[in-house]
């Protein structure tokens, strides 16, 4: 069956949000949080991507995203399993961290863009992880404070302390990905960056009592009207837009943004990794040459190969099972079975996982 295309068009806005497996905790202390913090900021600049708004809660995270060149998959993907793996060495557990995928819901970024900052940089709040937008304003684990100036931005891969400028168009001085974007949101509020600051928090301060905003969650032209069908009963039939649960905004812009995740998806499909660049990339994960994966020897971290192989060649790439087998050498019924245990394996063998998503599979 081939996979439904991704969102993962270049430029959108996208909010994403990420839960620990049965709503444990994937925060456990400060360690966990400046650890989570200094890889997205790491991966942010490598990938050009910009972070508008992000909030830790004990149990789950909230991001809105801008992806550059890089997919949102790819960034995911490097953020999530790096975590993973070093949340689960320094607390000596092993198994899944993360609830499933992330969730994600590209966004229109005129009505919501600022709609979503203020919601995300609430959700301390509204989770009862702080009592008062008095101490959200200093609160380290939320982008809210850096907006302010209270806290440095920690998505600034080391970054070093200059003096706040008064006017934010007139600032000459090289900057990070990560100072832009902040700049960029201020700027929605004013030039001066004094003002912007105080109306910005004016804005937060608008939206303490909005509760829990189930019209931001995505859904198209339903959702954005706050969920009720009602309230679409009295418009024309041409503008009862089409909705869609990964997508936020009107119906022109959810058919828009989806026809062109098909168009992208489309074009890729013909660019796809060859089986045998696959072969070579998943034996240099497990340190093995591609003789030694497309042999039939038993030892086990060959069959681990071939399984993460078969796994990622049918998963990630759309291959069919007999294509696989013809590779390695096996029945079709083989790869099918294996496919799964390559999932286990690169579920428990997060170095594996890492390796394999940097290399861009």
């Amino acid at each position: 069956m081939p996979r439904q295309a991704r969102l993962d068009t270049p430029g959108l806005l996208q909010h994403v949000m990420a839960r620990g497996i049965e709503r444990r905790k994937i925060f456990r202390d400060d360690k966990d949080r400046k650890s989570f913090l200094n890889r997205l900021a790491v991966i942010l600049e490598e990938t050009q991507t910009q972070c508008y708004a992000w909030s830790l809660i004990p149990n789950h995270f909230h991001l809105l995203l801008r992806t550059g060149p890089t997919p949102l998959s790819k960034v995911m993907r490097r953020l999530m399993t790096g975590y993973a793996v070093t949340f689960n060495k320094r607390h000596k557990r092993s198994g899944h961290l993360f609830q499933n995928r992330y969730k994600s819901v590209v966004c229109e970024e005129d009505p919501y863009l600022l709609e979503l900052i203020r919601y995300i940089h609430l959700n301390p709040l509204r989770a009862g992880v702080i009592k008062d937008l008095k101490e959200l304003d200093k609160y380290p684990w939320c982008g809210h404070s850096a907006i302010l100036g209270r806290r440095k931005n920690p998505l600034i891969p080391n970054a070093k302390k200059r003096k706040n400028p008064r006017n934010l168009r007139n600032l000459r001085i090289k900057k990070s990905l990560a100072e832009k974007t902040l700049e960029d949101v201020l700027l929605h509020f004013s030039d001066t960056i004094k003002v912007a600051r105080r109306r910005y928090r004016q804005f937060v301060k608008n939206g303490v009592n909005q509760g829990k905003r189930p019209e931001l969650q995505g859904g198209g032209l339903v959702r954005s009207a706050g969920g009720k069908k009602s309230d679409l009963l009295g418009r024309k039939k041409e503008e009862r837009e089409k909705g869609d649960e990964r997508v936020l905004g009107s119906g022109d812009f959810v058919n828009e943004t989806l026809s062109k995740a098909g168009e992208e998806w489309e074009s890729q499909t013909g660019i796809r990794p060859s089986l045998e660049a696959l072969i070579n990339t998943v034996s240099a994960a497990f340190d093995l040459s591609s003789q030694q994966l497309k042999s039939r020897s038993r030892r086990k971290p060959i069959v681990d190969a071939r399984s993460v192989l078969a796994r990622v060649a049918v998963r990630n790439h759309g291959y069919k099972g007999i294509e696989v087998a013809e590779a390695l050498s096996l029945s079709p019924s083989s790869v099918s079975r294996i496919v799964e245990s390559g999932e286990n394996i690169l579920d428990n063998k997060k170095d594996v996982a890492v390796k394999i998503a940097d290399m861009e599979i």
